[in-house]
């Protein structure tokens, strides 16, 4: 099952080192948020408190950080790509229409929304073969994921633990990104959004055999509009 405690524990860590890595106490942190004292923000990095939906954006904004780094993801964005930072080898992928962030959408694998040019070093030194790119559609995964977000996928037919995030197919032609919850040796497998307005979905018994992973999202694309 998903470990909520560990993934408390890691965000802690997460915003204890950035909140030091731009000179921050926690009392000029709390009283950025709005915090009455230190307590909520020490309870936090301890592992003990999760970052509340509703000022996950405002820690992101005073840590001069994003939220999918909050989370334990990483994050390219025009702006990082716009840095002097020279990279001399790229490998282009085909953008495979979309992926839904929510449910009830078609895989839409006609390969005909453009390409994007990949750093050849985010693919860790595995074969272009090894990846795809997907575009999402939906608001079910904000602020982790948007609409409009391009994501690198690592193929696997596996998860490689219960509430990771995964790229899913249900009903043989859906697909989903969502965070996948399970039990091994049990039969259902759950997709949850992180946006809290869309409920889960159970997948059970033989609806399992029309269920299949695609793959893991390595590396977040977003286009920043200013």
């Amino acid at each position: 099952m998903y470990d909520k405690q560990k993934f408390m524990t890691e965000m802690g860590i997460r915003v204890k080192s950035q909140r030091e890595r731009i000179n921050l106490s926690q009392e000029e942190l709390a009283l950025k948020l709005g915090y009455k004292g230190k307590s909520s923000i020490s309870r936090i990095e301890a592992g003990l408190n999760e970052i509340p939906q509703s000022k996950m954006q405002s820690f992101a904004d005073a840590l001069d950080t994003t939220i999918p780094y909050l989370m334990g993801w990483e994050v390219v964005t025009d702006t990082d790509l716009n840095q002097p930072t020279v990279v001399s080898n790229y490998v282009t992928f085909p953008i495979i229409g979309e992926v839904a962030a929510g449910y009830e959408h078609f895989a839409d694998e006609s390969w005909s929304d453009g390409n994007i040019d990949i750093p050849e070093t985010w693919l860790k030194g595995r074969p272009k073969e090894d990846y795809f790119v997907l575009r999402v559609c939906g608001d079910s995964m904000f602020p982790m994921y948007q609409d409009g977000d391009v994501v690198l996928v690592l193929k696997q037919s596996t998860m490689n633990r219960s509430g990771e995030i995964g790229v899913v197919v249900y009903d043989d032609d859906k697909a989903t990104l969502k965070r996948v919850e399970y039990v091994m040796g049990e039969d259902w497998m759950k997709l949850s959004p992180v946006n809290p307005q869309f409920p889960p979905i159970t997948i059970r018994n033989e609806a399992l055999e029309h269920c299949r992973v695609l793959g893991i999202p390595k590396m977040l694309i977003r286009n920043i509009v200013e």
